[in-house]
């Protein structure tokens, strides 16, 4: 099988070098995938080998982490976000990467690449780490800061589909972030959610609480694109506290500086565990093929696990499995 990417080669705070370098990484290592980098050929083509499976697409407009997104897709028709989205529509990619601006992705997906039928609002779904390293999806994390109670339901079959396709579990564990465990909990957005993923093809095990989170309480958490961005924004934020903090102690004398060096493998390790650019990038679930966003700051390794990534969502078509799933519930809504 022939799987045909397109990656934005100047999104991202180590472009172009570390994203054409985990993409020769997937071109070498990845069978059947065909790779086109979209960018400044001059800054481009250093980094490249003489592979026959990669080639460029020249461009030197970018769209820059400061730009407005929905103003600078519409005006940078030809930067390599816009050009990379594209590729998608024309037909020419099976899916797109961008490290890029994240807003501008979200509306180059939306406005160029397009929603799959039967979705009403994509999602932003990044994988985040567990304590027993097995992780899970949460969903919404900025896509739509309002949400209604149908917009959930969609969100928590796409993220089930998603984790029991790509990330191999079965009977995916599906949790509503709540303020409380109990049923009956929350707004009335969560209220009115709870009451109809009940009834959905997920197996959902109800009201989860953020505390719970990294503690692996759910495989798939499903949330609103603000509560969503706050949560993630705050595991983040306490994860590099922490670290620092950490950091300080161990280097606050003469002895503690002996201790830092003996667990120093040790901390690596819990570094590694804890960075959830392993599982790849966020997913822009909903749109009518696979659209990832790499972190801003992802180095050769993060990219290749985002080309990893899409090509299993190509792969296994787990945009059609999504789409027709999602009909599926609505025709038996209808007839219901």
């Amino acid at each position: 099988m022939t799987m045909k990417l397109a990656i934005d080669a100047m999104g991202g705070d180590n472009a172009p070098e570390a994203i054409v370098k985990g993409a020769v990484e997937a071109a070498d290592t990845i069978k059947g995938l065909e790779i086109t980098l979209v960018g400044d050929e001059a800054q481009i083509k250093p980094h490249l080998k003489n592979q026959t499976n990669v080639s460029i697409l020249h461009t030197t407009e970018t769209i820059t982490a400061d730009d407005e997104p929905v103003h600078a897709v519409r005006r940078k028709k030809q930067s390599s976000l816009v050009l990379t989205a594209n590729e998608v529509k024309e037909g020419r990619a099976d899916g797109c990467i961008s490290a890029g601006n994240t807003g501008a992705l979200m509306s180059a997906g939306l406005f160029v690449v397009g929603r799959m039928q039967g979705v009403d609002r994509p999602a932003l779904s990044p994988t985040l780490p567990t304590s027993d390293g097995k992780g899970f999806l949460m969903l919404d994390v900025g896509a739509n800061v309002d949400a209604k109670p149908d917009h959930l339901l969609q969100y928590a079959v796409i993220g089930s589909i998603y984790a029991e396709n790509v990330r191999n579990i079965e009977k995916p564990r599906v949790g509503l972030l709540n303020v409380g465990t109990e049923d009956g909990k929350g707004s009335e957005l969560t209220k009115k959610a709870f009451e109809l993923m009940q009834t959905a093809p997920i197996n959902f095990v109800g009201n989860v609480e953020a505390r719970d989170l990294l503690e692996g309480v759910a495989d798939v958490v499903v949330t609103d694109g603000f509560t969503g961005n706050v949560a993630l924004k705050t595991i983040e934020g306490t994860a590099m506290t922490m670290f620092s903090m950490i950091k300080q102690t161990f280097m606050s004398n003469f002895k503690t500086k002996i201790a830092a060096g003996l667990a120093k493998n040790d901390l690596r390790k819990l570094k590694d565990q804890l960075d959830y650019s392993e599982y790849g990038g966020a997913g822009l679930f909903g749109l009518s093929a696979p659209v990832i966003k790499a972190h801003g700051s992802s180095n050769e390794r993060a990219v290749l696990n985002a080309i990893r990534q899409a090509c299993q969502m190509i792969e296994l078509d787990v945009t059609n499995t999504i789409s027709s799933t999602l009909n599926e519930m609505n025709k038996e809504e209808e007839e219901s």
